[in-house]
């Protein structure tokens, strides 16, 4: 395997603290995995396709669900198409070789430059799947049983893990794995991402909009606070529907956009009658000002 010197500094449509840059650029460093974990709307999955972007890399994605078992990251014998060509087909079944399908995991091992290997939401899985990863990426390699080959890799992929603490890991797994908590965007780096989408807004609606926006997540009782992604869709809305900043203030518009829980968009309007729906915007969300 060959040794690059590659260092990640964020892409144009993806702003990474300097915490994050040095964890991505330590873990390639030292050819370990990547663990991200941060809650909802940090951009965890989308860090895989920036460090991709940044270094000119492609992006594999092997995204895992509670039946997800490590062996199919690495291969997949399709026994049920050998069996329908034995009986159906005029293929040669004797040549097992032609019935093995490289896993996500395989094609990263196999591909002929080195690539990005996003394994999303791995807390998904049942709780042997970590450690059963443990050996291939360790070692970089894997047997298939049925051929009796052994598939080593070529180049040793960046590889990067997210979880949303579903379950807890294997300390074994954790041991292995260069960790980063993706926190929650402060108000001066949320407006950079905005300025990164909409590069022409007007100052003062993003300022409402983002007075508005933490002041719901500052509302303890929300069972799904608004996260990046919704806030962007957000400030969109605002921009197509023609809303000026006092009228944020005033009604909150499009709230819809923001909160998708019954329980979480009652709180927020009794919150708002509560506290008075005539109130000025400098009043209602004086927080952030």
């Amino acid at each position: 395997m060959q040794d690059h010197k590659i260092s990640f500094t964020g892409t144009e449509d993806y702003i990474a603290s300097k915490e994050l840059q040095n964890s991505v650029n330590v873990a390639v460093a030292l050819g370990r995995p990547l663990l991200i974990k941060g809650e909802p709307g940090t951009g965890k999955t989308m860090l895989a396709q920036s460090i991709a972007d940044g270094l000119g890399k492609k992006l594999l994605i092997w995204n895992i669900k509670s039946t997800t078992k490590a062996k199919d990251g690495l291969y997949i014998y399709d026994t049920v198409q050998r069996l329908y060509d034995s009986q159906f087909g005029d293929h040669d079944v004797s040549d097992i070789r032609h019935y093995i399908k490289m896993g996500r995991l395989g094609e990263a091992f196999l591909a002929s430059v080195q690539v990005v290997l996003l394994i999303d939401e791995i807390d998904k899985a049942d709780l042997e799947f970590p450690n059963d990863l443990l050996w291939e990426l360790d070692v970089m390699n894997f047997n298939i049983p049925e051929t009796g080959e052994t598939v080593h890799a070529r180049h040793r992929p960046i590889v990067v893990i997210t979880s949303n603490a579903e379950k807890e890991l294997p300390d074994a797994f954790l041991r292995r794995c260069i960790f980063h908590y993706i926190a929650f965007p402060d108000a001066a780096m949320m407006s950079d991402i905005i300025a990164v989408h909409y590069p022409d807004l007007e100052q003062k609606l993003l300022d409402e909009a983002l007075a508005a926006f933490y002041w719901l997540r500052g509302i303890g009782s929300l069972q799904k606070k608004p996260s990046t992604s919704e806030l962007l869709d957000w400030v969109q809305a605002l921009t197509v529907g023609g809303i000026s900043p006092e009228q944020i203030g005033e009604e909150l518009p499009f709230l819809g956009v923001l909160l998708k829980k019954d329980h979480d968009f009652t709180t927020v309007l009794q919150r708002l009658h509560n506290e008075g729906a005539q109130a000025k915007p400098a009043s209602r969300f004086p927080h952030l000002r």
